[in-house]
């Protein structure tokens, strides 16, 4: 008896375990994610920025017009100068000893021309009273014109040596600031050769280096506004005033840009940056999250009518700061995940929203 009650009890417990068990497992539904979505863009307004440096418009280099023995120097790098103003001195010893003896040989030749001058009236006096032959009378004639000739010489040599005298004296051509200097004292310099630059005053300009992929996107005369480094916060009104037409050795093209700095100090050398706004046509661009890419290809989820998610590969182009262009795989206004793209999974079923976090409506279905 106690057998066969222990038996239906063990058999009555295995049937509210398998019961309890089916109600234990519920019902297996799709679980529907948020997710969020953007359309690709045909156009888009695209600010590019380029560091560069503050230079004068005009610049100039500054050298003696004769060579020698450099033994003054008056400015410095930074210092401002004034037109005419006095720079460097060169020795000037050889050159007083050119200019004395230019000054002998001009005094000799007035000497010359004086002496040649009296016997030609002389000679001209006796001529009419055939007190000297006509012969005698040509040749006095041609000594007078000979040192006339020889005074001319000398003038014009003692000018010169007068000019090099004063040319051992370096004097600003302009009103402007030293910004380089490329000599000592007791250096030998050569006539012409560069020993200062001057920063003439005036209007400025920022230089800045454009790399060849996107030069061609400016142009002359193109508007842009310049940020200094110690104002970040003002911004000048800026254009593009003249371009290279070859790039330098780091392979990109040298631009300035004028600055209209009306009531703003700009001090050569100073750090800027220049922007640009640039209008992009005749591409897709879709935000840089929505991108990934497996096995070097890379791809994007587009969103269907039917909320499903499709894995679509894509040619991508120039990065931006948070945008991609594409190239191809995409067409205006598709629908694409903008964030997240690793955690779905190809044809899954999703509930689009905005950035405003509302519900999307693709073509004439409405997400609620």
């Amino acid at each position: 008896m106690k057998s066969t009650q222990l038996m239906y009890l063990t058999f009555f417990g295995l049937v509210v375990a398998l019961l309890s068990g089916c109600q234990d497992e519920p019902l297996q539904q799709e679980k529907v994610p948020f997710v969020m979505v953007a359309q690709a863009q045909d156009h888009q307004e695209r600010m590019s920025s380029y560091a560069g440096e503050i230079q004068a418009r005009q610049q100039t280099a500054l050298a003696f017009r004769v060579g020698g023995q450099i033994t003054q120097r008056y400015v410095d790098v930074g210092d401002r100068v004034r037109q005419g103003q006095i720079l460097a001195e060169l020795d000037v010893k050889d050159a007083r000893l050119q200019l004395d003896s230019a000054k002998a040989q001009l005094e000799n030749a007035q000497a010359s021309a004086k002496t040649a001058q009296d016997e030609l009236k002389r000679f001209e006096q006796l001529l009419p009273i055939n007190a000297v032959s006509r012969s005698q009378f040509d040749a006095v004639k041609n000594q007078h014109l000979a040192a006339q000739a020889q005074l001319k010489q000398a003038q014009a040599n003692y000018d010169v040596a007068n000019n090099q005298t004063q040319y051992n004296r370096l004097t600003a051509t302009k009103n402007g600031v030293i910004t380089q200097r490329d000599f000592e004292i007791g250096q030998v310099v050569s006539a012409g050769q560069p020993v200062y630059q001057l920063a003439i005053d005036g209007e400025r300009d920022v230089v800045i280096g454009v790399p060849e992929q996107t030069i061609q996107q400016l142009k002359v005369g193109q508007n842009a506004w310049v940020s200094l480094w110690q104002q970040p916060e003002q911004r000048l009104n800026a254009r593009v005033r003249e371009i290279s037409p070859a790039a330098d050795q780091s392979r990109t093209f040298r631009v300035k840009v004028a600055v209209d700095a009306s009531g703003t100090q700009l001090n050569i050398g100073q750090s800027a940056r220049v922007f640009f706004n640039q209008a992009q046509q005749n591409q897709l661009f879709i935000p840089l999250t929505s991108v990934s890419a497996q096995d070097q290809q890379p791809y994007v989820y587009v969103v269907k009518n039917d909320l499903r998610v499709h894995k679509t590969p894509v040619r991508i182009g120039e990065y931006g700061r948070d945008h991609v262009s594409i190239l191809s795989g995409l067409k205006a206004n598709d629908w694409v995940v903008v964030g997240g793209v690793h955690l779905l999974q190809d044809q899954q079923k999703i509930q689009p929203i905005d950035r405003d976090n509302q519900p999307v409506r693709l073509a004439q279905t409405t997400v609620q």
